[in-house]
């Protein structure tokens, strides 16, 4: 290892690269995603259950819970949105102070200026320049109230602003109303039969639940998210795994003498295999500590961005602080030096069991790669077959891990085809490499066949990075395209408006219910179709519940559908996520609690929908405020009559709405917004492509480097019958693009192949919607140009270093 110096530090960097991908992607996944508990906590104490309804819990119900033969406190607790005006959105918590005297013993709420008194967040205080004793305005749909921030809560990660929750219904306009009722036991009461009580005493259709149960379920929904980022960051592994095959099978070749010798002198198979194994474990020990520190680096580079991501699609999570723990230490060292031995575990048995005589002879190990051909070839077919048949099955516990087996047999039958593919691809191109490389091209053709079998692991590795570079690139593509023409036909109104504040997953800010009259006596204005929309469990899962005005979405043609049509006025259609989740079909009848009552809704029609993989059920608005009168507006779309300049009727709108806190936006930047919202969601999976063309590169020239360690016999031979530094120079980079041509076409092949998997199978079996096939393919195009410029420019330092190998040095052994 001493003597191959720069091999082993080429070696080491890309397993130190595979494990450093891996260990930051989970790093920076458990610091975006592990924190769920509410900040109420803080103000409240710990919650033994919560009470929830859809629509919202009715505030009369206390009564009777107070009546129950219990000894437990019931708070009721509202959690929602407000504008700081002019800085931006909060979260307000509204709690009953009253109820809760020894949170107070800091005299935050006194009795006298209950209502006008605010606790405040570490995290606010820092954000909106608070400081105690300051006067803040918070702004809800129709008042802004004063509150004087009486305490300043410290070693908060999250936004947020307590209020007593009487002051909280005022600003918010939900009088009667709370999110929910938490409940807090007192010592010595059995929980089992509480919730029993609790349960027979509010309606039917409510939700007695405890808190950690709400956390597991956001966890649940974030599974298949982190699921598919861990499977990708694993790919780098993969790649290098098939570089510490090539390194270790190298260095069974190159030290052929010394194992003979060896073996010739009694040393034992046992002790041969040991020997390459534990080569094998130094460089993944090395690599996997180096892999650590770059791992750290790069979680807290990214934990923003996925921390991002899931705010957007789908619920709210604050990041914490990226921790590398002793497991985490531990799982990554493991795994890295677990796939190196296991990488070396072929070429290592191979090599303690060859006899001392074979050992001796250089042609052996390429005889049999070619003896092995077609036993490869039969293999490569069934592995292939066996990964079609993988993909027609469903997910298994709501993860596609048989389609991540499949794409794991696709590569392995990629690495079983690659011998023959190298050795036929370069048959047919033996003319014309003749013609524009002369000697030194044939030269180099032939030497790639020659080294068979170490041709085809190179060529199997980089064409693996490729595979994943144009899988992930195909499948991003499609969906980027498919998103893209859906924001066309759902995004049909010229203006849109919500609710003021930052847009996060499952949150839906309410509207004053004065804003859509105002909106439609406005000039210019053709139709309005106010929606309602709010957070609904079914099944066991959150989905979303919409009513708009279908009418306008029928004469507008705002939607387009996998089954059926729109719903009629009391039934209701379905995004196709609900439906995949569910198993929902059109003619189906869902009973969906609304309050205190449980209404049924027969499914007329299942629509493309990519906005969140939770799902939507959408009924018309008469039918919703039948059951719930005082749900708000959340979103309200405007068409704007022919002839009517949507610019002006926009402006006008804003300075009619200017005591309104709206966002008002034209149809083109909400488009904008989401397809801007969509690329920074894959940003994180083009940049585990990236490390995965870097490790593929580094292998490249270790590969490269090798064959030239290798060959420095047939180096020094060809340079004693007259070829020139040059000569060998344009040999090796000859080699390098024939290997970067090859690994391409191949690559191609198999992240197409790899692409419809991801399309077809992961991502249907992940977030429930289908992706339409569009292939980028100018992006594809230049892609595989500049990786394969870049495979070529990896040959560089081996072609410098075979130029310069003196002839006498190089025979000299003989």
């Amino acid at each position: 290892m001493r003597r191959d110096l720069t091999r082993g530090i080429l070696t080491v960097l890309s397993i130190a690269l595979g494990v450093a991908v891996v260990i930051a992607i989970e790093l920076a996944g458990d610091a975006a995603t592990g924190s769920f508990q509410s900040s109420m906590t803080t103000l409240v104490g710990t919650v033994d259950y919560e009470i929830t309804a859809n629509g919202g819990v009715d505030e009369t119900l206390m009564g009777k819970l107070a009546a129950l033969p219990l000894n437990a406190r019931f708070a009721p607790a509202i959690e929602q949105p407000v504008m700081v005006p002019g800085q931006g959105s909060v979260t307000l918590f509204g709690i009953d102070v009253i109820a809760a005297p020894e949170r107070n013993s800091d005299g935050a709420f006194e009795p006298a200026k209950l209502e006008e008194s605010a606790v405040v967040s570490s995290d606010s205080a820092a954000r909106f320049h608070w400081k105690k004793g300051d006067r803040i305005t918070l702004r809800g749909p129709r008042v802004s109230l004063v509150f004087a921030v009486r305490t300043i809560v410290g070693g908060q990660n999250t936004g947020w602003v307590g209020v007593d929750i009487a002051a909280a219904q005022q600003l918010l306009d939900l009088y009667g109303k709370t999110d929910r009722i938490e409940v807090f036991l007192a010592p010595g009461e059995q929980p089992e039969q509480a919730e029993k009580l609790i349960r027979a005493a509010v309606p039917e259709t409510y939700e007695v639940a405890t808190p950690g149960a709400r956390s597991e379920e956001n966890r649940r929904m974030l599974r298949a998210f982190r699921w598919n980022l861990r499977i990708l960051s694993y790919i780098s592994l993969v790649v290098g795994a098939f570089l510490i095959y090539n390194t270790i099978a190298v260095s069974v070749v190159r030290r052929r003498t010394e194992v003979g010798i060896l073996r010739a002198l009694g040393t034992s198979s046992r002790a041969v295999l040991l020997i390459f194994l534990g080569e094998a474990a130094v460089l993944g020990v090395v690599g996997s500590v180096l892999g650590l520190g770059i791992g750290r680096l790069l979680a807290a580079g990214i934990v923003r961005l996925i921390s991002d991501t899931v705010n957007s699609l789908f619920t709210t999570s604050a990041p914490g602080a990226v921790a590398l723990s002793a497991g985490s230490i531990a799982g990554a060292v493991l795994t890295g030096t677990l796939v190196a031995l296991f990488s070396a575990l072929i070429p290592a048995r191979d090599a303690a069991r060859v006899a001392p005589a074979e050992a001796m002879r250089r042609e052996a190990q390429e005889h049999r790669a070619r003896l092995h051909v077609r036993r490869d070839l039969m293999w490569a077919v069934a592995m292939s077959v066996a990964a079609v048949i993988l993909c027609q099955f469903g997910p298994i516990a709501g993860r596609p891990v048989l389609g991540y087996v499949a794409a794991l047999f696709a590569v392995s039958a990629t690495a079983m085809i690659s011998p023959v593919f190298v050795t036929v691809v370069i048959r047919c191109l033996r003319a014309p490499i003749r013609r524009l490389g002369g000697a030194a091209g044939l030269i180099a053709s032939r030497s790639l066949t020659a080294s068979l079998a170490r041709t085809s692991v190179v060529v199997t590795a980089l064409a693996t990075a490729i595979a994943m570079m144009v899988s992930v690139g195909v499948m991003v593509g499609s969906f980027r395209e498919t998103v893209q023409v859906w924001l066309e036909s759902q995004l049909s109104a010229d203006i849109y408006l919500r609710a003021a504040g930052s847009a996060t997953a499952g949150i839906f800010p309410p509207i004053d219910k004065r804003v859509p009259e105002l909106i439609a006596g406005t000039p210019g204005v053709a139709d309005v179709d106010a929606f309602h929309a709010f957070p609904f469990r079914y099944e066991g899962s959150q989905a979303t519940f919409g009513a708009g005005n279908l009418d306008v979405v029928r004469r507008r043609g705002a939607l387009k559908f996998l089954a059926g049509g729109l719903a009629e006025a009391g039934n209701a259609i379905v995004s196709e996520p609900f439906a995949n989740k569910h198993h929902v079909t059109v003619g189906q009848t869902l009973r969906i609690p609304l309050g205190d009552r449980t209404v049924p809704f027969l499914v007329q029609g299942i629509y493309y929908d990519y906005a969140s993989d939770r799902g939507y059920v959408i009924t018309d608005r008469q039918t919703l405020l039948r059951y719930l009168p005082d749900q708000p507006v959340t979103n309200i779309a405007v068409y704007v009559k022919p002839g009517f300049d949507a610019e002006k009727t926009r402006r006008e709108l804003e300075f009619k709405l200017r005591d309104f806190p709206v966002t008002i936006a034209p149809n083109e930047v909400l488009r904008r917004g989401a397809v801007e919202i969509f690329d920074r969601t894959f940003a994180v999976t083009y940049a585990l492509e990236a490390v995965a063309i870097v490790v593929a590169m580094l292998g490249a020239a270790n590969s490269l480097l090798a064959l030239v360690l290798d060959r420095r016999r047939e180096i020094g031979l060809i340079r004693y019958l007259g070829a020139t530094g040059d000569q060998v120079r344009r040999m090796i980079l000859t080699e390098a693009g024939l290997l970067g041509l090859l690994a391409g076409l191949l690559g191609l092949g198999l992240g197409m192949a790899l692409s419809l998997v991801l399309i077809y199978v992961v991502n249907k079996q992940s977030f429930g919607w289908t992706i339409q096939f569009h292939p980028p393919v100018v992006l594809l195009g230049g892609a595989l140009v500049l990786v394969w410029a870049v495979t070529v420019l990896a040959g560089v330092y081996p072609a410098r270093f075979a130029a310069r190998l003196e002839p006498a040095d190089a025979v000299h052994t003989e």
